[in-house]
C-alpha cells in the first residue's frame, strides 16, 4: 500500500540546511564559499554584476558583514566597487555553494519558472532564463598559481569575486 505525500508533511525544506552545511565545512577547511544565484526581482543584488540572470557571491566571514543564512532568506553587507550594498537573496534562487579553491560543493535546482519576472529586459522568459551549472568531468586543479584569498570587505579591491577554477561556470565536484 502506497501512503500519499502531501507538500505539507514533507517538513521543511533541506536547501538552507545543506547550505549552512556546505558553508560551514568551507569555512573549517580554510575554503572560501560562493553562492550562485539565480536573479530575478526578488533577490536584492547589484544589477550590474548580473549576467545572464546569474550572479556568484563571496560569501566567506571576511568577505561579509552580519551575514544571515536563515531559513528563508541569506543576507549580508558586503562591497562591490568600493561601495556597500545590503544583499538580499531567497533560500530557493540559491542554485549552488562552492568552494572556489577547489569546487568542491552541491547544485541546487532554479526557482519554479514563472515565480518572478526576470531581472534582464528585452527578451522572454525563455531566453532570460539560466542555463544552468554543469558538473565538472574532472576535478579541478585549484586555484591558479599566484591566487591569493579574498581581501576583507572592507578593503576596496575588485568589485567581483573571481571566476572559478576551469573556466566561466563553476566546476562542481559529487562529494558522496
Amino acid at each position: 500500500m502506497t501512503i500519499p505525500v502531501s507538500p505539507d508533511t514533507q517538513g521543511a525544506s533541506t536547501r538552507p540546511y545543506l547550505i549552512r552545511a556546505l558553508h560551514d565545512w568551507c569555512t573549517d577547511n580554510g575554503y572560501t564559499p560562493y553562492l550562485a544565484v539565480y536573479v530575478d526581482g526578488s533577490v536584492q543584488v547589484p544589477a550590474e554584476y548580473v549576467k545572464n540572470n546569474e550572479i556568484v557571491l563571496n560569501a566567506s566571514f571576511e568577505a561579509t558583514s552580519s551575514l544571515q543564512l536563515g531559513n528563508d532568506f541569506i543576507s549580508f553587507k558586503a562591497r562591490f566597487g568600493g561601495t556597500a550594498r545590503e544583499i538580499v537573496v531567497p533560500i530557493d534562487h540559491v542554485i549552488a555553494i562552492y568552494a572556489r579553491e577547489n569546487g568542491q560543493g552541491m547544485a541546487f535546482p532554479a526557482p519554479p519558472a514563472g515565480a518572478q519576472p526576470p531581472l534582464v529586459e528585452g527578451g522572454g522568459a525563455a531566453e532570460a532564463a539560466p542555463r544552468g551549472l554543469r558538473l565538472a568531468e574532472t576535478p579541478s586543479a585549484g586555484p591558479a598559481p599566484g591566487d591569493e584569498a579574498t581581501p576583507p570587505a572592507d578593503e576596496d579591491d575588485e568589485p567581483t569575486p573571481p571566476e572559478p577554477p576551469g573556466g566561466g561556470r563553476p566546476s562542481l565536484k559529487r562529494v558522496k
